[in-house]
């Protein structure tokens, strides 16, 4: 796969770039045309601070708050240099010792999104950003969003570093890369995927943590 793999820069003028790899790809949720492969955006660290700095830019400081981010897909070297963009912009947070926490639920036997009893205390009564690597339908949106508030949390923002939604139960998603980014990016239903009508095999299974091929 890598030998297909594209190097993009977004519209917005920013120095991250974005690589892709064009083919048959199915998501938990959906099947797509490019596989978004941010792996280096977030092992890299030049690129993981670039990034956190392009995703701080779209929150006002002056009315944000923020005490927790709250990391899916990965994105925790992200999130810990978005912590320290926010304090670097004087973002204000309200917890005990003034500085930002970076956490990470996981998924239960059922496949639920839950923080263990040592994390609760970083999302109960907090001002918590919601970051993702990719999002495609929304569905792992609202089921973070809706683990956030099952813990008490208030959500005050969502990003994905690329995403085809522009908002989620009328909170908008913030995002350093779109479609409009990627040429000829489609995301179908299962039911209604050109590729799998015209008999052609997914070439691997993908989401926010990388690809396996089939």
């Amino acid at each position: 796969m890598k030998e297909k793999m594209v190097k993009l820069y977004g519209k917005s003028g920013n120095k991250v770039a974005l690589h892709v790899i064009p083919g048959h790809f199915a998501t938990s949720h959906s099947h797509i045309n490019f596989y978004i492969d941010i792996t280096s955006l977030k092992t890299r660290v030049n690129e993981a601070e670039q990034v956190a700095k392009v995703i701080a830019a779209d929150y006002a400081k002056n009315t944000t708050i923020v005490d927790t981010i709250v990391c899916m897909d990965g994105t925790e070297m992200i999130g810990a240099f978005l912590a320290k963009e926010f304090e670097k912009r004087g973002f204000f947070n309200r917890n005990q010792h003034d500085t930002i926490y970076v956490v990470t639920p996981e998924y239960n036997s059922n496949n639920q999104i839950i923080f263990r009893d040592n994390n609760m205390m970083a999302v109960e009564g907090k001002n918590v950003i919601l970051l993702l690597a990719t999002t495609t339908t929304g569905l792992t949106i609202r089921r973070a969003v809706e683990c956030i508030h099952y813990y008490g949390g208030t959500l005050q923002g969502i990003s994905s570093i690329f995403s085809t939604v522009k908002e989620v139960d009328g909170m908008e998603v913030e995002s350093v890369f779109t479609e409009e980014d990627v040429p000829g990016y489609t995301a179908y239903a299962r039911t209604e995927c050109p590729y799998c009508q015209k008999g052609m095999r997914i070439e691997a299974m993908v989401n926010g943590f990388g690809y396996s091929r089939l």
